[in-house]
């Protein structure tokens, strides 16, 4: 944790010397909540639910998403580029010789303190959800809600992080990492409206399900605890694949002085 408030104070600092970009990141934010709102309009001025979902319900997915999506250009992102940009120029090393973990230090290196300004908004978009839902979102409900997001925050982290790892073997990742980005696309979406074989690879192939639509869940009254056990046992899961696999592709870098 130390090493982690120290890395997020370096890049504050780094980010705060350039202040227009918080107005930059702003309008940016706001465009994209304003497409992604429109999109609601739209569907809901020819219906009145989707797949049972109804306007209120899709807002709180809406700002889970704008929330998680803040969350991977804040951190996970950054990180992972610059990782992947260390793998293709040997410069690895730098980060390998440190006295400490080496996962953890590759993780955290990189931080986009402008990018917190999405999730603050979804944020505020999931407190208007709730309050549009009639605001009968209880403690357990509430603390349902943070577990599920940081379970999915943990998933998205790990898929990223098994992904920019294969950079050992396939220097040029950039491409994957992009689909991957698309894909995310999908999460303004429940999963739930989706065909049955794009809700199975939105949930087990890559983890939008989790990450978006299980959070979403727990605001709206839909969560079960099946469901919760399970997103625990996936992210469990996927932290231990991508901790093995870390190392296992760290036997397989060459740098400039390996």
């Amino acid at each position: 944790m130390r090493l982690l408030w120290l890395f997020f104070r370096v890049g504050a600092m780094n980010e705060l010397q350039y202040r227009v970009n918080f107005f930059i990141q702003f309008f940016q934010s706001l465009i994209s909540l304003g497409t992604g709102l429109i999109g609601l309009a739209l569907v809901f001025s020819h219906t009145a639910t989707l797949r049972g979902w109804t306007s209120p319900e899709l807002l709180a997915v809406m700002g889970v998403y704008t929330m998680m999506g803040g969350l991977i250009a804040t951190t996970i992102n950054p990180n992972m580029q610059r990782l992947m940009e260390d793998v293709q120029q040997g410069t690895l090393d730098y980060a390998l010789t440190k006295p400490t973990d080496s996962q953890l230090l590759v993780s955290v290196r990189e931080v986009r303190i402008w990018q917190v300004l999405n999730i603050l908004l979804g944020a505020g978009i999931v407190i208007v959800a709730i309050v549009q839902l009639g605001g009968h979102v209880g403690i357990v409900d509430a603390l349902a809600f943070v577990v599920a997001l940081l379970l999915g925050g943990l998933m998205i982290y790990c898929f990223w992080l098994i992904l920019t790892t294969g950079a050992f073997w396939v220097i040029r990742m950039d491409n994957i990492v992009e689909l991957f980005q698309g894909v995310y696309q999908a999460g303004r979406w429940p999963v739930t409206v989706y065909p049955d074989w794009l809700r199975l690879g939105l949930t087990f192939l890559v983890p939008i399900a989790f990450a978006v639509t299980v959070p979403a869940e727990a605001i709206t009254n839909r969560l079960t605890w099946q469901t919760m056990v399970g997103a625990a046992a996936l992210a469990l899961l996927l932290l231990g694949f991508a901790r093995w696999f870390w190392f296992f592709g760290l036997r397989h870098y060459g740098g400039a002085s390996a």
